[in-house]
């Protein structure tokens, strides 16, 4: 039989539920019900003047399976994933591995790699388009090159790619850290009396014990490149000749929803990357017990 809550019990459940009821109602309302709303909207038409909306049933989704436009997007979207995920997520990696030690110092160096995560994104952007600037950009005048970074269609995406880099290291920094700090230090210490130099640690020692913070940083780094928008809208103008090589689909859903006001269409585009997320995921989530080792 199960027992009884004690009144004790029962008034912790109660103020336990009272605490996360802000959190429980904000995702209801800012996260799942938008969900629920975008997939309704993406069977129909938007009317005139935004009024009145037709069904369409799936036309949309024909529609997307059909237009060139989107699928270069999809293929943008991932070539920005494949360069700034793995990046992003290894240079972090050997930076906290290196800012974890003691040394003189090392809260400055924590803060300095932080601080891109706090800057405003258009401060980003507007910094790294005169980086780029392939007139009078810094990178270009100190190398001497003649580089197109942005409005070149074959290099632009990964340019943009780099900025996403540089402006979450600090995040994935941060996480790798507070788990770098829960692995004891009796490892290593038993690995160095065992001859093991500072390499095989990282690789048998400190890989595989972060596997489950890696594991977390990389499902959420795959998701926030797959939605990549703010850097792509801020660097790439309109009148620039890469916009169709760098746009992504969170851009086109832009474009198409607020720009256009054909949010049924716009729906569709956010369905098909919402479905395509959620099969990478699931991918990930069943590789994970190859190489995620939880203590």
């Amino acid at each position: 039989m199960e027992k009884k809550m004690s009144a004790q019990q029962k008034n912790e459940c109660m103020w336990g539920w009272l605490f996360i009821l802000p959190t429980i109602i904000g995702l209801v309302v800012l996260n799942i019900i938008p969900i629920f709303q975008t997939l309704y909207q993406s069977f129909f038409k938007t009317g005139d003047f935004g009024k009145g909306n037709i069904f369409v049933g799936l036309d949309n989704y024909m529609k997307v399976f059909g237009d060139s436009e989107v699928w270069q997007a999809l293929v943008n979207t991932f070539q920005y994933a494949i360069v700034e995920v793995p990046l992003s997520i290894a240079i972090a990696l050997v930076l906290a591995v290196v800012l974890n030690r003691k040394m003189k110092g090392r809260t400055i160096y924590r803060t300095i790699v932080f601080l891109p995560m706090v800057t405003a994104p258009a401060a980003i952007a507007m910094v790294w388009r005169w980086l780029l600037n392939s007139n009078f950009g810094l990178i270009n005048n100190m190398f001497g090159l003649d580089t197109q970074w942005v409005s070149d269609p074959k290099i632009a995406v990964y340019s943009i790619a780099i900025i996403g880099v540089w402006s979450i290291l600090g995040y994935n920094m941060i996480l790798f850290l507070s788990g770098l700090q829960e692995i004891p230090a009796d490892y290593y210490e038993a690995a160095t009396i065992d001859g093991a130099t500072g390499f095989r640690s990282f690789f048998h020692i400190t890989i595989p014990l972060l596997s489950p913070t890696i594991f977390f940083v990389c499902i959420t780094r795959i998701i926030g490149s797959m939605q990549v928008f703010d850097l792509i809208y801020m660097v790439i103008d309109k009148s620039n000749p890469a916009l169709a090589e760098t746009q992504s689909l969170v851009y086109l859903f832009y474009q198409y929803a607020f720009t256009e006001k054909n949010l049924g269409y716009g729906s569709t585009i956010v369905a098909l990357l919402l479905v395509i997320t959620l099969i990478i995921t699931v991918i990930q989530m069943k590789l994970q017990k190859k190489w995620v080792f939880y203590n």
